[in-house]
């Protein structure tokens, strides 16, 4: 397959799918949407729903995968001998495999995906609406719920811990090891309600669970926290929820019993705290005192953030409030370009 017609393929998937939205009943990918959340609680309809339209919208669009392609030479979409590239797919957010797909298939190398345990059938749903569209990708694709085998390149996602066993076990081969990452937001105290509402759709989507979500915020000294308080209201569904209930029930038991100053408005804590990474149902705050700490703590963290948010200037690589959950498919997972290291198998 030449390029043009991978990406034209990528591109009818996108629109069968938006196509398919309103005749949810007759379409495999859509059944699997619904039932996912049987096998992973934190996978519920609505959030698999948000996570594939973003999917559709942001990357399965042949005008946005042909000017993403376009700043790679042509030769990283033409290899002449085309790497096995093993790719182990995390389950934390809903469909979280899919760029790392798209990325060795429009490439031209072969993609053999490890699901994760915790995917709730949404990867082989999504594999087998693409083999529909363009069955010629099957001798160039395979996913497995086992371990890998016979691969020449590896991509691997996971936690720090997991991330040591990546790199001994994958160490002698090309690899992209993946580790925890986490995202704040910086807020200037003259955000409007909208902004704020907009933020909390970057904290609470997919329950926290996703490396873009804001886990984390960082505050001007003397900040009122009551607005955005109660601005979360609209989130409070969440506490409808078991899993996500029994984490906020657990945190605000701990805080409490060990004397931990926290806000409670219900459903969610709000901790000071110098981490990055909050638990479910819990999200860090910190406050600063001039805009040069907040750029020395960015370059502190560099390595552990995913996304900055903030609508402050000087805030270098910012991204807008509420953009978090719709990247664009040119935005990498840990800053390391997918494309460049396929390219160079």
């Amino acid at each position: 397959m030449t390029i043009d017609e991978r990406i034209n393929a990528f591109a009818t998937l996108g629109k069968s799918i938006l196509d398919s939205y309103n005749d949810k009943e007759q379409n495999y990918l859509w059944k699997s949407i619904g039932t996912a959340h049987i096998e992973n609680p934190w996978f519920t309809p609505d959030f698999c729903e948000e996570a594939i339209l973003s999917i559709a919208h942001k990357w399965l669009n042949k005008d946005k995968i042909t000017s993403w392609v376009s700043n790679y030479p042509e030769r990283y979409f033409a290899p002449r001998n085309p790497k096995k590239t093993g790719v182990v797919m995390a389950g934390n957010i809903p469909f979280v495999g899919v760029h790392d797909l798209i990325c060795v298939l429009v490439s031209g190398h072969y993609f053999m995906g490890k699901i994760s345990s915790k995917d709730g059938g949404l990867m082989q749903a999504f594999v087998n609406i693409l083999l529909e569209v363009e069955p010629r990708f099957d001798d160039h694709l395979s996913v497995v719920k086992e371990n890998l085998q016979s691969f020449d390149a590896v991509i691997a996602t996971g936690s720090d811990n997991s991330a040591r066993y990546f790199e001994y076990y994958f160490g002698k081969f090309p690899n992209i090891i993946r580790k925890n990452r986490h995202s704040v937001a910086i807020l200037s105290g003259k955000e409007s309600k909208v902004e704020l509402n907009s933020l909390l759709k970057d904290i609470f989507t997919y329950f926290g669970l996703g490396c873009r979500n804001v886990s984390k915020i960082l505050i001007p000294k003397d900040y009122d926290l009551s607005e955005l308080i109660n601005e979360m209201n609209s989130f409070k569904y969440l506490l409808n929820h078991n899993k996500y209930a029994n984490n906020y029930e657990y945190h605000r038991a701990l805080y409490i019993m060990n004397g931990f100053p926290h806000y409670d408005n219900g459903f969610v804590l709000l901790k000071p705290d110098d981490g990055l990474g909050s638990p479910v149902g819990v999200l860090f705050y910190q406050s600063y005192e001039s805009y040069q700490q907040i750029i020395d703590y960015i370059k502190l963290q560099r390595e552990s953030l995913q996304c900055i948010v903030s609508s402050i200037n000087e805030i270098p690589k910012r991204i807008a409030f509420g953009k978090t959950q719709q990247p664009e498919i040119s935005d990498y997972m840990d800053g390391i370009d997918t494309l460049e290291f396929l390219g160079n198998l």
